[in-house]
């Protein structure tokens, strides 16, 4: 049985926008830290739905 772990690949992404975004506006302290809590946020997402995708196989 494989696991992956999609909270760090979430949060990831979430890195990579923020800082683009933030370079792009100047702010990227700000940016940075809400690409953070966007990423954390599709990282759970994709974790709940990889979880019941497992246990409707079984």
């Amino acid at each position: 049985m494989k696991k992956n772990n999609k909270l760090g690949i979430g949060i990831a992404i979430g890195i990579g926008i923020g800082t683009a975004v933030g370079v792009a506006t100047g702010n990227l302290g700000l940016w940075l830290s809400v690409g953070i809590a966007i990423g954390a946020g599709i990282g759970t997402t994709l974790n709940k739905t990889n979880k019941s995708e497992e246990s409707d196989k079984s």
